[in-house]
């Protein structure tokens, strides 16, 4: 907000060695564009340009765009840069396969979501969306027992979520609120933090505009 203990990279990557090009195989190419889409959504959704993210890097803007356009492939510290900067885990840029074409970007098969956070932090975080593009993401959140967050966030972003079930408080500008099974809520901007009160964990369907992974 689960590393997969299974997982295959997105792309195949060295840390300062690439491949050669005829090592390339079809579904490494296709890993390799979502990989580059996801950067490039990222980036925007966060409102920073190519010059910006070269600077913090400390990486060139052609880089930068060669990265974006699949045409350069960033090594793991290089991902784990590029996670740092965006706020997100580096498991973000990892998936269990890469979809067929006919459901690439529309479809999300239950065993190929994308997977975020440790079992240890109390909250793991499942992608529903097919990507990181688009005006919003929905994002299946589950919550342990006791699992809390103590200090508030606050992002420029409109948020809802639907507990699937357990018990789940959230409080929105000060305010608690308890919710169950069925229960759903809404919030734009404002502080909030989060705890599961229950002995079961807590399943919320969540969605956030405009992204944040």
């Amino acid at each position: 907000m689960k590393f997969a203990t299974h997982f295959s990279p997105r792309a195949v990557f060295t840390e300062n060695l690439a491949l050669p090009s005829t090592a390339i195989r079809p579904e490494q190419e296709t890993a390799e564009r979502l990989l580059a889409g996801d950067i490039r959504a990222l980036r925007k959704a966060r409102g920073l340009t190519l010059a910006e993210i070269g600077l913090r890097l400390g990486r060139s803007v052609g880089w930068v765009s060669q990265v974006e356009r699949g045409l350069s492939m960033p090594s793991l510290s290089d991902l784990r840069a590029f996670a740092e900067l965006f706020g997100v885990p580096v498991s973000l840029f990892f998936s269990h396969d890469v979809p067929v074409e006919s459901e690439r970007g529309v479809v999300v098969r239950a065993g190929s979501r994308r997977s975020l956070g440790t079992s240890e932090s109390g909250l793991v975080e499942e992608l529903l969306s097919p990507d990181l593009g688009g005006s919003f993401e929905m994002l299946r959140s589950v919550f342990a027992p006791g699992a809390e967050l103590k200090t508030e966030a606050r992002r420029p972003t409109e948020e809802a979520g639907y507990v699937a079930s357990g018990t789940f408080e959230i409080e929105i500008a000060g305010v608690w609120h308890r919710l169950g099974e069925g229960d759903s809520f809404r919030f734009d901007g404002k502080p909030f933090r989060w705890r599961n009160p229950g002995v079961q964990p807590a399943v919320v369907i969540w969605v956030i505009s405009p992204p944040v992974y």
